[in-house]
C-alpha cells in the first residue's frame, strides 16, 4: 500500500473551509481569487468574529481567515456555514508560512493581523511574526494599493512594528482612528477592552503602481 502523498488533506475538507491545491507549493492567483473580486486575508482568525462581520457587510469581498488550531477552525466553518456566507472561507495553517508560502503574488488587497501573541519578553521576540521576512511576504502579496493592517493591545510590540515598517521602506504609514472605516471587533479586542486596555493601530499600504 502506497504512501498518502504530503500535499493531500488527511481528512475529509469542511463546508466553508479552504483548501490549497498542495501544501508546498505558491498558490496562484486564479486559486483563490473569484472573478477579480478584492481578497482580505485575516491572519490569526481566532473564532471568526471579525471575519464573518466583514463579511456580512461586505458582500462585493471575498474573506479568507486563517487558523492553525483545528478546534477553531471546525467552528468557524459551522458559523460561515450556517451564516451562508459564500465570500468567507477559512484555512487551517499557521500564518506566517501561509504569508511566507502560500499566498500568491499580487493578489489580495487587504491583510489582516490583528491580536496577535506579542511575546513580550526580549529573548521571545525572533518569535514576534512582524519581522523583515514576514513583512517582505506581505509585500509580495498585496496587489499595488493594498494595505497591511496591524493591531495589537501591547505598546511595545506597537513601536516595534513600526520601526520594522519604518526599516523596512516599502510601505506608507496611514492615519487609523477607530472610525476611520469599518473594521469590527475581534474577541480579543472585545476582551481587552472591557479590561481597559488600549488598542494600538498600524495601517500600511503598498503604494500603487505610477501611471
Amino acid at each position: 500500500m502506497s504512501a498518502q502523498p504530503l500535499d493531500i488533506l488527511p481528512r475529509p475538507a469542511m463546508p466553508g473551509e479552504f483548501v490549497p491545491p498542495h501544501y508546498f507549493r505558491r498558490l496562484a492567483a486564479a486559486d483563490i481569487v473569484r472573478d477579480g473580486r478584492p481578497l482580505e486575508v485575516d491572519l490569526g482568525c481566532g473564532d471568526g468574529t471579525f471575519l464573518m462581520d466583514m463579511a456580512r457587510n461586505h458582500p462585493e469581498r471575498d474573506f479568507l481567515g486563517v487558523e492553525r488550531l483545528l478546534g477553531r477552525v471546525r467552528k468557524v466553518c459551522r458559523k460561515i456555514t450556517r451564516q451562508g456566507l459564500a465570500n468567507a472561507r477559512v484555512l487551517r495553517l499557521e500564518s506566517g508560512y501561509v504569508a511566507e508560502w502560500l499566498l500568491p503574488e499580487a493578489a489580495v488587497s487587504r491583510i489582516h493581523l490583528l491580536c496577535p501573541d506579542p511575546w513580550p519578553k526580549v529573548r521571545h521576540h525572533r518569535r514576534r511574526l512582524v519581522q523583515h521576512r514576514f513583512l517582505t511576504a506581505v509585500d509580495r502579496a498585496l496587489v499595488a494599493g493594498g494595505e497591511f493592517l496591524f493591531m495589537t493591545d501591547h505598546e511595545e510590540y506597537y513601536q516595534w512594528g513600526v520601526e520594522k515598517v519604518e526599516a523596512f521602506g516599502r510601505f506608507e504609514i496611514l492615519g487609523w482612528e477607530e472610525d476611520t472605516f469599518f473594521h469590527p471587533k475581534t474577541d480579543f479586542q472585545i476582551q481587552w477592552e472591557a479590561e481597559g486596555k488600549r488598542m494600538w493601530r498600524l495601517r500600511c499600504r503598498k503604494p500603487a503602481i505610477a501611471g
